[in-house]
């Protein structure tokens, strides 16, 4: 069962030969060593790259361990290149490797080298790790698999699929596992053994049940306006806690710099500003989400939303909230205002989309309810409505588009429909 990722694929084959080393980074058990070691290696066999020019190593095995050493790692590489023709280097959990900043900076001195590395602890999965190359290191992110490449593999059809989905998120391998025991399990510890304890590690965490709790916080605030002196709100009333505003923002970043959340800030469309906080988070996998709330909250139309943000962002888009201020008069003629929102504003280069994540739209009511933010917008950018029901795509006399979730999420070119 092979999962095509050509997203990322076509993404390596643009940065082929760009004199930088190709950082690919993500959460964790997102793919990433897959993606080198057998989607680009395929494809280098496949368009003639001789296998002796492909120079692999996993410095997470036993066999490789000598490896670790900077010079035994250098020596190596450079007895291996043998001619002028170029070389692919693929280098796996290279955080093992002493000093490897400063390596990977001497590997870049090779001239018929082309260096891709990747990494799964948090020192490597942290978002500065770019800034170690000085300007010389290209990211490519790697996301877990978006509803389009899940369904590629799963034995069901796309009703079953979103519902498995929904809860067990695009982990690779959760789509292997037959049983629902064998998911949850997995995920659960994954969280637990491998994310919580890498966080705690590199930052020196002391208080565990507080970086727990607010992951819990944050979980069961999925799509909702949040800042830290609400979730210090929370933490004083709930759990009877007196962490910090600060110690919270730490954490939050912590989250954020280890790819288990994204944060989405609210933009003013009208104003053409940032506004600040509060602002929203999402969970890079839905799956992790629901395992840290012991799959109790699975509510349905929040992780639509984070799966619509997820899939804006592994589009290349740039993903806010949108905020749209309103003034009427009310019946005695007062003047008041009001803001309305968005829930995505998607921007992309010159391109942009606003996006509103509807779970239904019984009647008119509610269809206007979903729409009044994207009339009050007042610019020619396109607006579309995604619907969980199946429907078919429809343009009203304003120019917003509707169409149903499978549609915006299986089709590539689903924004233009």
């Amino acid at each position: 069962m092979e999962i095509k990722r050509d997203r990322y694929l076509n993404d390596l084959i643009l940065r082929m030969h760009n004199g930088m080393v190709k950082v690919i980074t993500g959460v964790r058990r997102s793919g990433k060593s897959y993606l080198i070691f057998h989607i680009f290696k395929a494809y280098l066999l496949n368009t003639g790259v001789d296998e002796a020019h492909i120079i692999e190593l996993e410095l997470d095995r036993r066999e490789n361990r000598q490896y670790r050493d900077p010079d035994a790692i250098l020596d190596y590489i450079k007895s291996r290149i043998v001619d002028r023709e170029p070389y692919f280097i693929l280098l796996d959990e290279v955080q093992m490797l002493k000093d490897f900043e400063e390596e990977l900076n001497s590997l870049l001195h090779i001239e018929n080298a082309d260096v891709y590395v990747t990494g799964s602890n948090s020192r490597f999965l942290s978002r500065d790790i770019i800034t170690e190359f000085r300007g010389r290191g290209d990211e490519i992110h790697v996301y877990p698999l978006t509803f389009r490449e899940f369904m590629q593999v799963y034995e069901g059809d796309v009703y079953h699929g979103w519902a498995d989905y929904m809860v067990y998120g695009g982990l690779p391998l959760t789509v292997t596992m037959k049983t629902e025991e064998q998911k949850v399990r997995y995920l659960d510890s994954l969280f637990t053994e491998t994310y919580i304890r890498d966080i705690m590690e590199r930052h020196n965490i002391e208080k565990v049940q507080e970086l727990g709790d607010l992951i819990n916080v944050l979980a069961s605030s999925v799509g909702s306006l949040t800042n830290p002196s609400k979730v210090a709100a929370t933490f004083a009333s709930a759990a009877h806690s007196e962490i910090s505003q600060n110690t919270i923002r730490q954490y939050i970043e912590y989250l954020k710099d280890a790819f288990i959340i994204n944060e989405a800030n609210r933009y003013d469309v009208k104003g053409r500003k940032y506004i600040g906080t509060p602002l929203k988070y999402y969970f890079e996998d839905v799956g992790l989400r629901n395992a840290r709330l012991g799959f109790r909250q699975v509510e349905e139309n929040h992780l639509m939303e984070n799966v619509i943000y997820n899939e804006l962002r592994y589009r290349g888009f740039q993903v806010d909230v949108g905020v749209v201020p309103i003034r009427k008069r009310d019946n005695t003629g007062k003047q008041l205002s009001r803001q309305l929102e968005i829930d995505f504003v998607a921007n992309l280069g010159s391109r942009r989309y606003y996006i509103q994540s509807a779970f239904q739209i019984p009647d008119r009511e509610k269809e206007q309810q979903e729409k009044s933010s994207l009339h009050s917008v007042g610019d020619s950018f396109k607006k579309i409505v995604v619907v969980k029901d199946v429907v078919k795509v429809t343009r009203d006399e304003k120019g917003i588009t509707t169409m149903g979730l499978y549609d915006f999420l299986l089709k590539e070119d689903s924004l233009e429909l």
